[in-house]
């Protein structure tokens, strides 16, 4: 059990995305969509999503159905929480380590369906290319790097010649501490999936966990060599 505090802080610190989304919410006048959050703040609209759902959680924004009662399938709109209103202590710190606890304990390989998991997210949250759009290695560093940073990271920039992302500022620092196999594994997929959904020439090899206490490294290599080797953590 972690000696760590269970509770998160309040009020939320939010980061830089996050806080961009809500001042833009905070600005609009009445009850706005993912589309349009996602146009103002520049971001891709399931990053928008991502944050904007974040936001309700942290009680700092409310998701309605526009047009209750009429024809069809209502659109999901989001208006910020006035600002006096207390958000309340938090425990998404608590909720995470239970869960993480869960799978660790429940499933016979926990790591592979983590690792699946953060695929799947992966490819949700990474900005698709057009239908026929070249991704070229640099490009699709930018569009890793851009994940990783609207999760929480602290990726450090790197060009297409280098092999490896150093990562700074684990979002899950403690809760990994306590569950690396799950958490770290989650994070693989996560970036795998990133790169497959770009179609990016790009390949996470392994994840190289705390070698220092705020770092961890992303090893990459080409996606055609990781197509024929095994894959690593």
């Amino acid at each position: 059990m972690t000696d760590q505090p269970l509770t998160d802080p309040t009020p939320a610190v939010l980061g830089e995305s996050r806080g961009r989304v809500l001042d833009v919410l905070r600005a609009i006048d009445g009850p706005a969509g993912v589309q349009e959050i996602a146009a103002r703040v520049g971001l891709h609209p399931n990053t928008a999503r991502f944050h904007l759902d974040g936001l309700v959680d942290a009680a700092l924004a409310e998701r309605r159905a526009e047009g209750e009662g009429r024809p069809g399938r209502p659109r999901m709109v989001y208006v910020a929480t006035p600002s006096d209103v207390p958000a309340g202590q938090r425990s998404y710190r608590l909720l995470a380590e239970m869960l993480t606890g869960l799978v660790s304990d429940s499933l016979p390989e926990p790591a592979v369906a983590a690792e699946k998991a953060g695929e799947a997210w992966g490819r949700y949250l990474a900005e698709r290319p057009a239908p026929g759009q070249e991704v070229d290695a640099a490009e699709g560093l930018r569009r890793l790097n851009t994940v990783l940073a609207e999760v929480g990271f602290d990726p450090a920039p790197v060009d297409d010649t280098e092999h490896v992302i150093p990562l700074h500022h684990c979002p899950f620092r403690e809760v990994a501490q306590q569950h690396r196999e799950v958490v770290c594994s989650l994070h693989l997929g996560l970036m795998r999936g990133a790169l497959s959904e770009t179609r990016a020439p790009l390949a996470v090899e392994r994840l190289d966990p705390f070698v220092d206490p705020s770092l961890c490294l992303a090893h990459l290599v080409p996606a055609a060599d990781q197509a024929r080797s095994p894959r690593g953590r």
